[in-house]
């Protein structure tokens, strides 16, 4: 599948890419150096602006070897960049780990993976079907 998104760069900026042939996701990079210490987080800025076509949304997701390594994620794990959004693309990172971390400019910070969106209508009910489930929550269906 091929869509195209218009997209512009600030200076210092990195146009996106696939790292591998079934990438899911683009690299997102920083503009800026910065570092981050443990528990601290930042909206760390990317000088990208795109226009994602309707029906579709970008999502901006953590790195896993930057999870693995350094514990870093993201506050708001996916964000969702709506196709209707014309502002800059920032990434809201968390150092979960225990040590501060350096970035530099043009580092690698996120991932973003273009999705197709559906939106629904509502339909406010007076009660659910049932299910084997039912209204068991967090941890209903692991282990015992």
């Amino acid at each position: 599948m091929s869509i195209e998104i218009p997209v512009t760069l600030a200076e210092g900026a990195v146009l996106p890419r696939y790292q591998s042939a079934d990438a899911a996701g683009m690299d997102l990079c920083s503009t800026i150096d910065f570092s981050l210490e443990p528990l601290e987080r930042m909206l760390v800025p990317t000088g990208l602006r795109m226009e994602i076509p309707r029906g579709y949304e970008g999502q901006v997701r953590p790195r896993s070897g930057l999870a693995l390594k350094y514990g870093i994620s993201m506050v708001n794990a996916p964000g969702t960049i709506d196709s209707d959004y014309r502002g800059e693309i920032g990434v809201l990172l968390v150092n979960l780990g225990q040590n501060r971390v350096e970035f530099k400019a043009g580092e690698r910070v996120a991932q973003l993976v273009i999705c197709p969106v559906i939106q629904v209508e509502l339909k406010q009910v007076d009660s659910l079907s049932e299910t084997e489930r039912g209204a068991g929550g967090f941890g209903s269906t692991g282990k015992n």
